[in-house]
């Protein structure tokens, strides 16, 4: 008699979801960006309009992975839509660029950075801050190890930590104000300079997907998973919003544009060198939740390709007690521990730029697939104005992957060969499935 195999557990509220959505959105850009943001446009009514622009396109892809979340609730999100739409070759690859580069790499990035905010809050110096990156991702591992509960509640107390870091700088800001008048008036609006300036804003806007990596372990995932991302997303749009006017009111336009760590500069500016500490430990909570919830979503994605035969089998198993991807998770923590002992991880997260937003194009182009092969199907949530919304966005991702590989060709062209780099080894582990499947059938052993 064989035992049932083991799954996902649905554990996980609208509340649980919502935070896993903003705490994937809010890193560290929103207390560093806005100062890059302020170069390239003129006046302060001109960077507000970037990140209130950003946040609506940032809207319109959440509101294309709600319905995707909504039509198949399972773990792996786009994994397993663009397997279903596109096939396995092409659901691979995306899972390729994912383990490789893009969500390791994030992992053992942001984990670095982590560290060295840690150590500022703490007026610490650390000599190796790769080595405390390391413990960073092993420690946030072993916490998931025992199941989706503890990674979320450690997720919302990070992430209600985050937003009160941010609510904090908000407050501060806005009350103590101070920045000085502009002496002439702001030149008329540039257009093309504010096109520019959304690229890093869009960004700053980006991680809303890693919810639905996790939508097998959600409750009621038809209702609930469309609500969380849209209001996390409202959420994390009037955060970037207020936390703008606040550098604005403190630092100016000017004075924006010329820092190099704008939420330290208006801490300090009103608070002293305590608030500048203060804001660092927010950054270092904020980077810690984001590393966390990276680690929670790739993981699923990695389990799937697993179960699917592309990827270590082990690794598409599930602890019987924890229901949590431990295998998936062993090797996550591994590979993204590697990276970050690497001099070069930040020169990888750059080359996966364009598979990134290529990646998300194609996952968000399975909604065509799904609308036309399940048209009469009942779906809980549907994009609004479809087909519209999703081809504003397939247009917005064309453009900035165009202006990627204008001004980054090197950049674009390394991360062209990593999506190649998959394909052999896609073969190979196809051809590795299908000899282990053979030899099981001639032994007579069930797979």
């Amino acid at each position: 008699m064989t035992s049932e195999p083991v799954t996902y557990a649905r554990r996980l509220g609208v509340w649980d979801a919502s935070m896993v959505v903003v705490g994937g959105v809010i890193g560290s850009g929103i207390f560093l960006t806005p100062a890059a943001i302020a170069q390239q446009t003129s006046s302060a009514a001109e960077q507000l309009l970037a990140w209130a622009i950003g946040g609506g396109i940032a809207l319109i892809g959440a509101l294309c992975y709600a319905e995707l979340g909504a039509r198949r609730p399972a773990a792996g999100g786009g994994y397993v839509y663009l397997r279903e739409a596109f096939g396995l070759v092409v659901a691979f690859v995306y899972g390729w660029n994912l383990l490789t580069v893009n969500h390791s790499g994030a992992i053992a990035f942001v984990a670095t950075v982590f560290a060295q905010y840690a150590a500022a809050a703490f007026n610490v110096k650390l000599d190796y801050p790769q080595a405390w990156a390391v413990g960073t991702i092993v420690f946030l591992t072993g916490i998931n190890w025992f199941g989706i509960r503890a990674g979320s509640l450690t997720q919302n107390v990070l992430t209600v930590l985050k937003l009160l870091a941010i609510s904090a700088l908000i407050a501060v800001g806005l009350a103590a104000r101070g920045a000085p008048e502009p002496t002439t008036p702001p030149p008329p609006m540039n257009p093309i300079a504010l096109v520019g300036a959304l690229m890093p804003v869009l960004f700053s806007y980006g991680g809303w997907y890693y919810i639905n990596d996790i939508a097998g372990e959600i409750r009621e995932p038809q209702r609930n998973l469309p609500r969380a991302l849209i209001f996390g997303m409202l959420l994390v749009a009037a955060c970037y919003l207020l936390a703008n006017a606040a550098y604005l009111a403190v630092l100016g336009h000017a004075g924006l544009a010329a820092s190099q760590a704008p939420a330290a500069d208006l801490m300090r500016h009103v608070l002293g060198e305590p608030g500048a500490r203060l804001i660092a430990a927010g950054i270092a909570i904020s980077t810690l939740g984001f590393c966390n919830i990276s680690i929670i979503g790739a993981a699923r994605v990695f389990q799937v390709m697993g179960a699917d035969g592309v990827f270590f089998r082990s690794a598409g198993r599930l602890h019987p007690r924890w229901r949590s991807p431990n295998v998936a998770l062993a090797l996550l923590a591994v590979w993204s521990c590697g990276l970050a002992l690497s001099q070069h991880v930040s020169e990888l997260l750059n080359y996966s730029t364009v598979g990134d937003w290529i990646g998300m194009a194609a996952v968000i182009a399975t909604l065509f697939w799904y609308h036309r092969k399940q048209a009469g199907e009942p779906v809980s949530f549907r994009v609004p104005l479809y087909p519209l919304l999703p081809i504003v966005f397939l247009l917005i991702v064309l453009w900035v992957v165009s202006a990627t590989v204008w001004q980054s060709p090197h950049d674009a062209g390394m991360g062209v060969l990593i999506t190649l780099a998959g394909l052999p080894v896609y073969w190979f582990w196809r051809w590795r499935t299908r000899a282990a499947d053979r030899s099981r059938s001639t032994s007579g052993i069930s797979p």
